[in-house]
């Protein structure tokens, strides 16, 4: 197992316990700053990982604060192949889930299935960029802007990611990222929600904080306006506590600076597999590799794969044989989420929708994770020789 941190990140951690400063500080804001700078958006608000990221997004997109928000009982558009907490922070807020299928091909939202899907009670739509691809985005947003709809860009596992010349999460009205320990960037734990509107900002910053004023520019103005109250512990909203440590905003900081050079390293990785199954294997025609979208430069979070369609049925024993040879598997993030208990538990599916692509990834699809240092040669061959070799173990 690799080791995401350097000494320098550690020596930096190390710093920051020792000084004492532990709680969120001047070491998470000047890592908004970096951060906000990096995508050229205007404000970045971090929190404590990217689940709460897409909880603080969601809470403010539908807040009394925002003058376009989205009501108990809206719908919102979301991909089938999500993770768990793409969803709940929709459900938490009193949305109606709308899943939309996906594109085989890039494991990303089909816009045409999402274009059926839109109805007047739709007010929100949610990308979530699977594993450093991505849909169309300059579609989708011209679609939100003639509906008005809400744009919320999950990006969790795409940071670094672009479509065109603008990063992922940035097209919307909320992208969010996270920091956990396998991700393109890490700090343990930890995540980011951007936005471009000062007003979001100063909704995200209450939210974060338990609901009070003091974080925000206008606490100036709370101050004067409720100076019988005691100044520090003014609320003015509902809230949480989704704060950040010091600790990881440091190390988070210092890994975003060598975000580009990570990228070439997971890119060589990447590619260095492909390159060695296609080798030894591309006749036995049993994997397809995924590529990225148009448009779309990816910093792969791992290296998508889909099933040859006659081998799907032995999915489960081709994925035990490359876990026997030491390869560690994922599901396309969690697979078709439909096919899930807690789905029937909450009752989302009520009509018994079907998404034949979001079922076929989860059929065929699996990833292996890339590592963010530059691996060696023997290592890489020796991943995409399992690969091969799982197959004809169970295919002879």
């Amino acid at each position: 197992l690799e080791n995401g941190f350097s000494k320098k990140d550690l020596d930096i951690g190390c710093k920051i316990l020792r000084s004492g400063n532990i709680t969120m500080n001047t070491e998470t804001r000047k890592f908004e700053e970096v951060f906000a700078k990096k995508l050229k958006v205007k404000y970045a608000v971090m929190v404590n990982s990217g689940s709460s990221a897409n909880l603080l997004a969601a809470t403010a997109s539908c807040n009394p604060l925002r003058k376009k928000r989205f009501k108990r009982g809206d719908e919102v558009l979301l991909p089938g192949i999500c993770w768990s907490t793409s969803l709940w922070p929709l459900i938490i807020n009193g949305l109606k889930p709308i899943f939309v299928d996906v594109d085989v091909n890039s494991l990303n939202v089909n816009i045409d299935d999402l274009k059926k899907k839109i109805t007047k009670k739709t007010k929100v739509i949610c990308c979530v960029h699977v594993l450093g691809n991505s849909s169309n985005m300059l579609q989708i947003k011209k679609i939100a802007k003639e509906k008005s709809l809400i744009i919320i860009e999950d990006t969790c596992e795409s940071l670094g990611s672009s479509f065109g010349k603008k990063k992922l999460g940035t097209f919307g009205d909320f992208g969010t990222y996270s920091f956990y320990y396998s991700h393109q960037i890490s700090s343990g734990e930890g995540g980011m929600v951007v936005c471009n509107s000062k007003e979001d900002y100063e909704i995200l910053l209450s939210l974060r904080a338990h609901g009070w004023s003091r974080d925000g520019d206008k606490h100036e103005y709370y101050k004067k306006k409720y100076s019988k109250l005691d100044e520090r512990f003014i609320f003015v909203n509902m809230g949480f506590n989704l704060r950040p440590l010091e600790i990881q905003a440091a190390i988070a900081n210092n890994q975003l600076k060598q975000i580009n050079n990570f990228k070439k390293n997971r890119t060589f990785n990447r590619k260095k597999i492909i390159s060695i199954f296609n080798k030894y294997y591309k006749k036995n025609n049993f994997l397809q590799f995924i590529d990225s979208s148009a448009n779309v430069d990816s910093n792969w979070f791992g290296l998508p794969i889909l099933i040859n369609k006659k081998y799907k049925k032995e999915k489960l024993k081709i994925i035990n044989e490359i876990e026997k040879l030491g390869i560690e598997t994922r599901p396309i993030i969690s697979g078709n989420f439909l096919n899930q208990p807690a789905i029937k538990l909450y009752k989302l599916n009520p009509k018994n929708l079907k998404l034949k692509n979001c079922q076929e990834v989860d059929d065929r699809g699996f990833f292996i994770g890339i590592n963010t240092k530059k691996s060696n040669i023997k290592i890489l061959s020796y991943v995409a020789k399992s690969l091969g070799k799982a197959f004809i173990k169970i295919s002879s």
